[in-house]
């Protein structure tokens, strides 16, 4: 695995991001979740088992990732153009994405604008709602004033801790991010605790628990984009995903076009949990000619 960083702008603000390359073939574009505890490391074991055959980039999201990160009011916007920065100046023309959570339908919006900027698209767990509107079945007006507090120099901070605390961490991992609640060992979890710690990390990710990161507001919305996505798909969710978010995976496998397939085991992180079965179902569909 080759690490390096690169750097971009947006709204004045340089952003220093780390990304991962490993093999050699054609590109493979892995893109991580957006979440509090996500980094380009949770694309690491599905990238080591692809990389015999392909060139695999892992990278972070801009607000993300284990480095300091700017005070920035994220939004849609600014993730769809990362995407197509990344697509156009460093992984060009990808063979496919492979792309877990939010991160994937990022990819099924830019796949629908620009069907000819890569070969295929895996969605991981797809989502398209964050934490807060899904366990509430939409957005409130008290999301955004949460954001603003949240940005407060000092009360800001505070609370954000009480939230990415190691006991809260762990109960949400448990409950909907790992199938094996013993999954998240010690070292692991200092790892997903060390990357809530980065400064400037409450920024993004209070952006992304409240929905403020949400490429878009509905189901309806959600599956027109695979419609219009004219590329080979396949998608990749597990047995034990979260009832609402399976409820919106299950609707995406209805679609014409739309390979679906899930493993007996596996909640929203099934690629960083259990990559060898990811990868078992990934692998044919890469190499196959559609």
């Amino acid at each position: 695995m080759q690490s390096a960083q690169l750097t971009w702008t947006w709204r004045g603000k340089s952003i220093h991001l780390g990304f991962d390359t490993s093999g050699q073939g054609p590109t493979l574009l892995l893109l991580p979740a957006l979440s509090s505890i996500s980094t380009r490391r949770e694309m690491w074991p599905l990238q080591e088992r692809l990389s015999s055959h392909y060139r695999t980039v892992s990278l972070d999201w801009p607000g993300f990732g284990d480095q300091a990160r700017p005070a920035v009011d994220w939004n849609p916007a600014a993730y769809a153009a990362f995407l197509e920065y990344i697509l156009d100046a460093v992984a060009p023309s990808p063979r496919a994405i492979i792309a877990a959570g939010h991160a994937a339908t990022y990819a099924l919006a830019h796949a629908s604008a620009r069907p000819s900027s890569f070969g295929r698209l895996v969605l991981l767990a797809p989502t398209w709602r964050g934490p807060l509107p899904t366990m509430m079945n939409g957005r409130r007006p008290f999301f955004g004033r949460l954001c603003k507090f949240v940005d407060l120099p000092v009360l800001g901070p505070m609370l954000y801790k009480l939230n990415v605390n190691r006991i809260v961490v762990r109960y949400m991992a448990a409950g909907h991010v790992y199938a094996d609640p013993t999954w998240l060992s010690d070292e692991r979890q200092r790892e997903k605790l060390a990357v809530t710690r980065a400064p400037g990390s409450r920024f993004a990710s209070i952006r992304f628990v409240t929905g403020e990161l949400d490429p878009i507001e509905t189901r309806e919305q959600f599956l027109a984009l695979a419609r219009k996505a004219a590329i080979p798909m396949l998608m990749v969710y597990g047995d034990q995903t979260p009832p609402r978010s399976r409820a919106e995976m299950e609707a995406l496998a209805t679609i014409d076009g739309m390979r679906s397939v899930c493993i007996p085991r596996g909640k929203l992180s099934l690629h960083e949990e259990f990559a060898d079965q990811v990868a078992q179902v990934v692998a044919p569909f890469l190499a196959c000619d559609l």
